[in-house]
């Protein structure tokens, strides 16, 4: 089983920064890829950012230029460093990971979510 633990999120004003953590766990073959959904109240939950096994990333419009995804996979542990950030981005923020549990058998986890909230 894995297990997806998410932290950093909380209340900071507009134009603040936050750094959040997800720190993956268990038993598997390797980490495929990791990134960030968000989804706000009433809202669809969308992209934020995302890192794949070959280093590359790719940011919704939204974010780009202020937030930054980055790996630690010695650590199995992906961060979203996020800066200027802005009351839009409010919003429960979702960890995943795409892990092969075993070569070939590729599954994708979930965090709990993290929640950020961004005062105007």
């Amino acid at each position: 089983q894995v297990q997806l633990v998410e932290s950093g999120g909380g209340l900071v004003q507009a134009g603040g920064s936050l750094r959040l953590s997800c720190a993956a766990s268990g038993r598997f073959f390797s980490i495929k890829g990791m990134g960030w959904y968000r989804q706000a109240p009433a809202k669809q939950r969308e992209l934020v950012a995302a890192s794949g096994s070959g280093g590359m990333s790719n940011y919704a419009d939204s974010v780009k230029g202020r937030f930054t995804i980055s790996r630690d996979n010695a650590k199995n542990t992906v961060y979203l460093e996020m800066n200027s950030l802005k009351p839009e981005d409010t919003a429960v923020y979702y960890c995943y990971a795409i892990v092969a549990i075993q070569r070939g058998n590729d599954n994708l986890y979930w965090g709990q979510g993290t929640q950020v909230t961004v005062s105007s």
